[in-house]
């Protein structure tokens, strides 16, 4: 089924126009908020013509785009579709879906790993159970991140202002009967995630299906799920607990994938008399 302070970057080595530019998209992409003219001109040290013409480059061409009040400026469409396209088609994949494929062989559902896209969670991959009744997202399919487990799992690493700020962002639209539509509520679950390192999906989303999910490791706030899921029928809550050892251990197999340990020198050999 298809689912639908500022602190400024490293700069790029090299002074050229192009340099500039992309320097100026690390130092809005380094913050969680909107950007105003004079904020940019004190957190990059170039001129306010010169900051503003560079402004007008970007958001031209869709990198960027300028805010209903004029003043400030966020991420553009297509500078988003970039990051999501690195995402989904980066050198790691394959390994990150051999470690999905061994988890599915497992447990014996289907699993995925996702990442915070805006406010939504993108599916980056998936693997499918063989079992015939199965509900079926592909990678690139959207969640919103309130009623599933990784979104919430996503949204309890989060500073309280930060995710209420992406909370009263859209209307918490009411999927199911079982779907979080209070702040106060959603507040007291992410506060139960961070405590116990996990989250459920209780037909949240959709009608019949059941999901848990943990985050993969990160030396900071991690960017990555990843999940099983499978049809309430057979897959009670007791059943999808007992998952998360296994789940935890996929994820600790994805964040050795990101982070791959330094290679261990060999001793030098003892020279002979």
């Amino acid at each position: 089924m298809k689912v639908m302070a500022l602190t400024p970057p490293p700069e790029p080595a090299g002074d050229t126009p192009a340099l500039r530019l992309i320097a100026l998209l690390e130092t809005i992409a380094s913050r969680d908020q909107l950007h105003s003219l004079q904020g940019l001109v004190e957190a990059t040290g170039l001129p306010k013509p010169t900051l503003h013409r560079m402004l007008q480059q970007l958001e031209s061409a869709g990198l960027l785009q300028r805010e209903g009040d004029g003043r400030h400026y966020g991420t553009g469409v297509r500078l988003r579709q970039l990051a999501e396209n690195l995402l989904l088609n980066s050198s790691l994949h394959g390994a990150r879906h051999l470690v999905l494929r061994r988890l599915v062989e497992e447990l014996g559902e289907s699993c995925n790993i996702t990442t915070l896209a805006g406010g939504e969670v993108m599916y980056l991959d998936r693997v499918e159970t063989a079992a015939p009744l199965r509900f079926y997202l592909h990678p690139g399919s959207r969640v919103p991140a309130h009623c599933s487990a990784s979104g919430k799992l996503f949204l309890a690493q989060m500073t309280p202002s930060q995710r209420q700020r992406l909370l009263q962002a859209a209307p918490l639209q009411a999927y199911t009967p079982h779907t979080l539509t209070e702040l106060a509520a959603l507040e007291a679950e992410c506060k139960r995630i961070k405590r116990e390192g996990h989250a459920v999906d209780d037909e949240e989303f959709l009608p019949g299906l059941r999901c848990v999910a943990v985050a993969v490791p990160a030396p900071g706030r991690s960017t990555l799920c990843v999940a099983v899921q499978a049809p309430v029928m057979r897959f009670p809550i007791d059943k999808a607990l007992a998952m998360l050892p296994a789940l935890r251990r996929a994820a600790q197999a994805l964040h050795d994938i990101e982070h791959p340990a330094a290679p261990v020198k060999a001793a030098p050999r003892a020279r002979r008399a």
